[in-house]
């Protein structure tokens, strides 16, 4: 077995993977941002449809059910975003340690290398482990979105007579 210090690959597979993961944090993390800025956007609009409703009629109780999932879209895509970050973070921290490992290695500090992997492993870990709680929590919100495009969808139908049903 080769050691890292006659191998760079293992050295700069160790900075590479970290830096990947943190850019498909990047991506995620903009995705969402975006994700929440529509719902935002969207609540605006059911409220405004709200106040021109009366309370009790079928519409208004459809856009009350809408506003109630947009509700608990925001919480999820806040909550998938701040994992993101968090993995974002994470990953840039291991990119950081592993080359201060790297660095440790060269210099035949074995104990401080050893100390340097199972830190950067761990921190590692915990941002794949953010960056999918992150992605299941994406999943939950399209799931809600989804609903929500269906319940309008039969709105416009039931009250409106502008889509056919299916």
């Amino acid at each position: 077995m080769t050691s890292l210090n006659d191998n760079p690959f293992a050295i700069l597979t160790a900075v590479v993977a970290p830096a990947i993961l943190t850019n498909a944090c990047s991506v995620l993390g903009l995705g969402t941002a975006n994700r929440l800025a529509r719902v935002v956007d969207r609540t605006r609009v059911i409220t405004a449809q709200i106040a021109s409703l009366e309370p009790g009629t079928p519409g208004y109780q459809g856009y009350i059910s809408q506003l109630e999932r947009q509700k608990e879209r925001a919480k999820l895509l806040l909550g998938a975003l701040r994992v993101f970050y968090a993995s974002l973070g994470s990953f840039a921290a291991a990119a950081l340690i592993s080359v201060v490992g790297s660095a440790l290695a060269f210099y035949q500090q074995q104990f401080a290398f050893h100390a340097a992997a199972v830190i950067g492993l761990a921190i590692g870990a915990a941002g794949v482990i953010g960056l999918v709680s992150g992605c299941a929590m994406m999943v939950n919100e399209t799931r809600l979105a989804v609903q929500n495009l269906a319940e309008e969808a039969e709105l416009a139908r039931t009250h409106y007579g502008s889509l056919s049903p299916r």
